[in-house]
């Protein structure tokens, strides 16, 4: 979009924001598997959370702490998730933000926490105790991509965005870090994604904004179709832009919007590209539904397709698949009005092979890192995109023996 710049780094290259990542044991790999997000100043807050019934721990605690809407800082571990814990594992994440929050001099209730990993385990809370005091001493401004591989599980690197864009005629800048590559088709947000922003937002503003990023960009992703239990997305706005308050409605809000999608989509994508074993990233584009609603549900049971994933990991132009998924949806779909593009080649129409299809030519796209699904059910004006990724065999090594 015009006037938006992309800045090196993530979510320390929004001012007043420091960050921090170490090891502390938690993972046998010796890896990082401690982060801190922490605003010099109180930040208004907005977060979306997991909307799967077996919620983490921490999601729980975090959703607590989010009644209050003021958040300085945000606390995570990666290796073991504190979910299915019992009150153990509700005692162990608010000793965390007990902990950090006597450290940072700020109250518990102004931290949020977050776990990621092996389900079921309680965290070893004596590591976490040692290495919380040498977390908060490692915050710096420079922290985020620390803090950005601190929060990492099966990922195989760091994701981390940062762009600066004119609100109301002052710069505002938005930054952030996230994770998650498997156990992920989120309906709320993905993994974990911690934003931060110095513009000044109404608190009501702040939520929808956030809200409406989360839509059109984490629930548009799907590696494997399973929903996380500790999803959690965070955006803090610290306000040291001195922007005029965004309120709903406004134009500065509208730039603000623009900005804070682009860097959640940038992120999500992210996520996909890094999928576990994946090699691809598609893009499925689903036009002519009866309503964004249809076209989004014919687009996720394309997207999530065990045959179509398996068929894009082999460049396969297997297209009776996508047919299949199509026909399997709650979307109202009519097989002849079908047409199906790879990218700009058409495959498909009216529902059979077209004539004079160059397969090879498929064949050619689908070896790209990248490439678009096109499908028009030719039924309505209703459009929606997924992001999808390839499922190799590196994914079933990776997943089966995930505990071990």
């Amino acid at each position: 979009m015009p006037g938006l710049l992309w800045l090196e780094g993530g979510i320390t290259a929004v001012p007043g924001v420091l960050a921090s990542g170490i090891p502390c044991g938690i993972k046998a790999s010796g890896k990082k598997d401690l982060a801190l997000i922490y605003s010099s100043t109180p930040a208004r807050a907005a977060a979306v959370f997991t909307t799967n019934q077996v919620k983490g721990a921490p999601v729980q605690v975090s959703m607590e702490h989010m009644k209050e809407r003021t958040i300085q800082a945000i606390v995570a571990s990666s290796g073991c998730s504190n979910v299915c814990t019992g009150e153990q594992g509700i005692r162990d994440a608010r000793e965390m933000t007990a902990i950090v929050g006597d450290l940072l001099k700020i109250p518990a209730r102004h931290v949020l926490v977050a776990s990621t990993g092996v389900i079921g385990r309680p965290l070893p809370m004596e590591k976490i105790r040692a290495g919380l005091p040498k977390l908060v001493k490692s915050l710096s401004p420079q922290g985020g991509r620390s803090a950005a591989e601190g929060i990492l599980t099966t990922d195989t690197g760091p994701k981390e965005a940062a762009l600066r864009l004119e609100v109301g005629g002052r710069p505002v800048t938005l930054g952030g870090i996230a994770k998650g590559v498997g156990m992920i088709e989120p309906h709320m947000a993905t993994m974990f994604c911690f934003l931060a922003t110095d513009a000044v937002v109404s608190l009501d503003a702040l939520d929808a904004a956030l809200r409406r990023a989360v839509a059109q960009s984490f629930n548009r992703i799907t590696v494997d179709g399973d929903q996380s239990t500790s999803d959690t997305v965070a955006l803090l706005a610290n306000g040291l832009a001195e922007n005029q308050v965004l309120e709903k409605g406004s134009r500065g809000l509208r730039q603000f919007r623009q900005g804070l999608e682009a860097i959640t989509e940038r992120l999500a994508k992210l996520l996909v590209k890094d999928g576990e074993g994946a090699t691809k990233l598609v893009s499925i584009h689903v036009r002519g539904a009866r309503s964004r609603r249809e076209a989004r549900l014919a687009a996720r049971s394309v997207a999530n397709s065990l045959l179509v994933k398996t068929a894009i990991n082999g460049q396969d132009p297997n297209w009776g698949r996508i047919m299949m998924a199509l026909g399997k949806s709650a979307a109202v779909v009519r097989a002849d009005r079908v047409s199906i593009a790879f990218d700009d080649e058409p495959v498909v129409a009216a529902g059979q092979l077209r004539q004079g299809a160059r397969l090879e030519r498929v064949r050619e796209i689908m070896a790209g890192r990248e490439f678009s699904i096109q499908i028009d059910l030719g039924l309505g004006r209703g459009e929606e995109q997924v992001w999808t990724c390839d499922l190799s065999e590196e994914y079933v090594r990776i997943n089966a023996k995930y505990t071990t």
